[in-house]
Formats: structure tokens, sequence, C-alpha cells
């Protein structure tokens, strides 16, 4: 088993080394350049799209629905204790590159959503789609969307649940003394709960939790900024410098050069937003709309409101309080920085929404599973596949999970290689759906997008 687990170690590190974090930016450059800067200058239009109501389009949840259920499942761990990993270990610059990440990323997600509503298909137990769809149908290679499905299942047990459960079941022990068996049952039965409906369930469920969980810890956050607010400026500058600049050991703090600032910064960024991983498109599919392009332009505020606003405002609460500088744990930094300023108030929201997070991950990988598994045996074992997603809960909850984090983390990567390759070959595709968006309709948007825009020469 030792050695098992040192070649699936090894494995993931080899995935997960500089020529896919270069491919994943690089991915998301290429599409930026190629769609001319799109998610800055319609990220107004994309916003105010959330909250309309496609009466006339097909599908299963609204736009709102499917955007909270990709946001149940990006909107997690990542978003407190990945941070804090990315400034332990590349220091306050890592933040900048976390933002350049997410910058590109909306471009990626953008992509990915509108080849998912495009190549999606109606079945038994509503619309499905996703990057193993539009691999197999639109690039014309379904060995390889096959093989998407596969590692998409593979993951959706490891970072979509085991994982998960693990964390909810680990923080309850240690604030609340909750024995692990009894928060996996727990947690057993409430995401039965919700997945016995489908996805209708899951985007109702995921509209109520989604947007309560983000607005607790932003509260918290934003109080402990305004009560630290002398101390920002300095924040943002150290951001700044230190992304061009090496920041030196002082304190606990034990130093960072450019170089880990940005393999930091970029992975923990990517692990964040899950942008060309290839598992947002797939509740993208099932979203309730007449055109690709309105729901991928929802799609594409996923990562900002991930990266860019949830990331930022931890960043910001880490930078401006000292546990950073004393050598501290990326583990727990987050909490002892809320709770500098906030007391034992602090850490018990950082406690709560880490469950919170955790379990709207839990939820949102169980449909992302699902779709992988139809894809690969069919509509008749959905129920079975139900069934055994909730029961491992309980196994994840209760073990030690290094071999788990390693075997998902190996998972995400190989999910993301046929992902990637299906974006880069149908790109025009993506082009091409949104030139004619942009030239069937007037734009007023908060950044002024014109018609013309996708005219010019």
């Amino acid at each position: 088993m030792e050695t098992f687990e040192n070649v699936v170690a090894t494995l993931s590190g080899w995935v997960w080394g500089a020529p896919m974090l270069i491919l994943l930016v690089g991915t998301g450059l290429y599409l930026t350049i190629l769609l001319r800067g799109l998610q800055f200058r319609a990220l107004g239009h994309a916003l105010k799209l959330i909250f309309d109501k496609d009466h006339k389009g097909v599908g299963d949840i609204s736009h709102f629905a499917a955007l909270t259920t990709a946001l149940a499942a990006t909107v997690g761990i990542g978003n407190i204790v990945g941070v804090a990993t990315a400034i332990t270990l590349g220091g306050p610059g890592a933040v900048f590159w976390m933002w350049m990440t997410g910058i590109v990323g909306m471009a990626t997600k953008y992509a990915e959503a509108v080849l998912a509503v495009k190549y999606r298909e109606q079945g038994k137990h509503g619309m499905r789609g996703g990057p193993m769809y539009y691999i197999a149908k639109g690039a014309g290679l379904p060995w390889l969307g096959w093989l998407f499905a596969v590692f998409t299942a593979g993951a959706a047990f490891g970072i979509g649940n085991m994982t998960q459960a693990n964390s909810v079941a680990v923080m309850l022990d240690k604030v609340f003394g909750v024995e692990p068996w009894a928060t996996g049952i727990v947690l057993m039965s409430l995401t039965g709960f919700v997945l016995i409906g489908g996805i209708r369930s899951i985007g109702r469920f995921t509209s109520m939790l989604v947007p309560f969980m983000i607005v607790l810890y932003i509260g918290a956050a934003l109080t402990v900024i305004a009560i630290n607010i002398s101390e920002v400026p300095d924040a943002l500058r150290l951001i700044f410098y230190h992304a061009f600049s090496p920041i030196a050991a002082g304190g606990g703090f034990a130093g960072a050069t450019i170089a880990a600032a940005i393999r930091f910064g970029v992975a923990r960024g990517v692990f964040s937003n899950e942008s060309g991983l290839g598992s947002a498109p797939i509740a993208a599919a099932a979203a309730r709309t007449c055109d690709p392009v309105k729901q991928a332009l929802v799609s594409m505020t996923q990562t900002f409101i991930d990266t860019l606003l949830v990331c930022t405002i931890t960043a910001l609460v880490i930078l401006t309080a000292t546990p950073w500088t004393e050598g501290v744990s990326a583990g727990v930094l987050t909490s002892l920085s809320f709770a500098e300023t906030l007391g034992s108030a602090g850490t018990l929201v950082v406690a709560l929404a880490t469950v919170l997070f955790a379990f709207s991950t839990l939820i949102g990988w169980s449909y992302y599973g699902e779709k992988a598994v139809e894809y690969l045996l069919g509509a008749r074992v959905i129920v079975l596949y139900r069934v055994v997603f909730v029961a491992v809960i309980v196994i994840g909850a209760t073990m030690q999970l290094e071999l788990v984090w390693n075997f998902s983390d190996l998972m995400n990567g190989l999910m993301a290689m046929p992902n990637l390759i299906g974006l880069l070959l149908l790109s025009n595709v993506v082009r091409a759906e949104t030139r004619r968006y942009f030239s069937a309709r007037n734009v007023n948007s908060e950044n002024s997008l014109k018609v013309e825009f996708f005219d010019r020469k």
C-alpha cells in the first residue's frame, strides 16, 4: 500500500507540474486574446444576466441555479486554506498571480460553458452535457471524451466527496467535539435528501445555501478589513511589490522567491476556480437558456466571484493581521487571522464557513460525478451511483485521507488535459458563437460593449 501511495503522489506531482500550469494559464490567455478581452468588456452585461429568467429556453434550471451549483463546487476549502497556502509558501506576491489566473480563467470558463450548452443533449434525467460531449461531438474525439468522464467520476469520489466529508468532520471535532462518525451520518442523510430530487433539487438547494454562505463569510471578512482599514494600503503594496520582487525571511516567515510567488499563486488560483478543469460546464449544460453565450457569460462570473472577490477578501484579512509573519501553518492561518480581530467569534465564523463550503462542494461534485457515470454507463446506473456516493461520505469522514488527496489531485489534473485539448480544438466555434451573439444585440452594459466590437477587423 505504501508503494501505491508513493506512485500516486509522484504521478500527481508530475501532472501538476509547471507544464500543466503553463497550459492552463496559456489556454486562458489565448482565449482572452481570441475573444478580445471579453471578460473585461462584457462583465457588467454578464452580471445582469445572472438573474435573467429565460422562460423560452430549454433546460432544467435557471441561469442563477446553474451558477450557484457551479459555485457550490468551487467556493470551498481553496478559498480559506488555499489562499493561506499561497501566502505561506509564495509570500504576499502570490495573491497577484492568483488574480492573473482568475482574470484569464474567466475566458476559459466562458469558452467551456459555450461549448457545454451548444453540444448538450436531452437525456432521461434532464439535460446532459460537458466536456465529454463537446470533445466527442464537436472535436470528433469520443475516446478522449470517454477518458474525461472516467477521470471526472474518480475525482467526484475523491475531491468531491471523501476529502470534503473529512474536512467537515475534522473541523467539527476540533471546534465542537463532534465525533467524526456522527458527522458522517448527518452529512450522509443531508446529502441524500438533496440528491434524491436530481439537478432541480440540487439547484434549489444551492440557490439558497451558496448566497448565504458567501454573504456570511464576506460579511465577516469585510468587518475585519474595515476594523483594520489602515493596514489595507500596506497589504496591497506587499501584494504588488512582491509579485515581482522576492520577500526576505523575517519573524516566523520563511521568505519566498518570485518563482515561488508565481508557482503557488497560479496553482492555488487554478484549484480555487477550477477554470480549465472541465467541471463547471457540466452544471452550465443544465441551464434553461435559448443561447449558449448567455449561460457562458453567467458562468464567467463564477471565476470572478470565486477568485477575484472571495479569495481577495481572504488575502486581505490575512495580510492585515500578524500571524502570517509568525510561521503559522496554512491550515490555521485564516482562522487565527480572523480571531486576531474578532476573537472567538472569528474562529467560529471560519469553522462554520469551512463546514458550509465543504458541504456545498460535496453537493456540486455529486452532480458532476453523476453526469460522468451516466455518460459512461447510461441512465440506468444513476440511482445506484447516488446510493454509493452518499454511502462513501461516512467512509471519508472517518478515514485518513493522504492517499485520497493525492488521488484526487491526480484525477483533477487528468480531467484538465482532455478538456484543454477540446477547448483549443473548438476555440473557433467559441469565437463564432460569440460574434453571432453580439452582432445580433446592441448590448449597453456597464463596460460600454458595442455591437461592432466583434466585427472589427
